[in-house]
């Protein structure tokens, strides 16, 4: 795609002059490559409340699927929340997008919006990395954002799941999964994610706390070194279960420590094990 994401929506796909259709809701399908996941229910139902009382102010963006049918481009809350308000049709625009320029628009329609939480974001951004071929320095000029951004964004789909899902639920913001990325070692961030989620830890807080636990192991007495399989099978414990996992081995006998921070957590856990 040629044209720079970082101009604006306005500028990507301009819709000044073109006809606007009013096509049948039931006929329209979301994008399966819409970088958001997730919406709102509470804001959802709001805009409904709203499009009820005016009616859809500004058309979506759709292309035709070749069935009858369209795809959307840009617009999939509106489209949502017309649905809900019971309309039976809904202003549009159609457009003939590549399935790479959609993809695209969507995303900076997002973007724009602030519609995407930090998850979708990254995973969007390592999406068109990928698919392009382009670098963080070259992603951040089409989308108009700085790279150092673009970067800190990606590296939080290294976090562990649970953490990943904090996030995604909205339990920590990126400023606490940027302190948490601070930490090295996975059990570490999910100790700290745990911690930061339980007490509501301000960004702060939550720096604080991650540089208290990076240096804790340079005032503790050091541990001999564990058996490397036995380690190897600690950290597929501990990213599987998604919390801290501890196995002391001595001999041929030992002992394994789960980590668990409330009665949900501790729910989840027997859920994976299935007991």
């Amino acid at each position: 795609m040629k044209k720079a994401l970082g101009r604006g929506l306005d500028a990507l796909i301009p819709t000044e002059g073109e006809e606007i259709h009013q096509i049948e809701i039931e006929k329209i399908f979301p994008n399966p490559a819409q970088p958001r996941k997730h919406f709102s229910e509470e804001a959802l139902n709001q805009l409904a409340e709203s499009i009820s009382q005016q009616g859809v102010i500004q058309p979506i963006i759709v292309a035709r699927a070749g069935d009858g049918t369209f795809t959307i481009v840009a617009g999939e809350r509106r489209w949502r929340a017309a649905g809900i308000s019971g309309s039976q049709k809904i202003p549009c625009i159609i457009r003939d997008e590549s399935a790479e320029e959609s993809f695209e628009i969507s995303l900076i329609e997002n973007i724009q919006r602030e519609e995407l939480n930090p998850i979708e974001t990254a995973a969007a951004f390592l999406r068109i990395m990928e698919e392009q071929g382009i670098t963080q320095e070259e992603l951040s000029q089409k989308i108009g954002k700085q790279r150092a951004t673009v970067a800190n964004y990606v590296r939080l789909l290294t976090l562990p799941e649970q953490i990943k899902t904090f996030v995604i639920s909205g339990a920590l913001s990126m400023g606490h999964a940027k302190a948490i990325l601070s930490l090295k070692d996975q059990s570490e961030q999910l100790e700290a994610a745990h911690i930061v989620v339980k007490n509501a830890l301000s960004v702060r807080e939550t720096e604080a706390l991650c540089k208290k636990l990076a240096a804790s192991p340079l005032t503790k007495k050091p541990e001999p070194p564990k058996d490397p399989h036995i380690a190897g099978v600690e950290d597929e414990l501990t990213r599987n279960l998604g919390t801290k996992v501890r196995i002391h081995h001595k001999g041929n006998t030992g002992r394994i420590e789960i980590d668990y921070y409330s009665m949900d957590d501790l729910n989840r856990i027997i859920d994976i094990l299935k007991i």
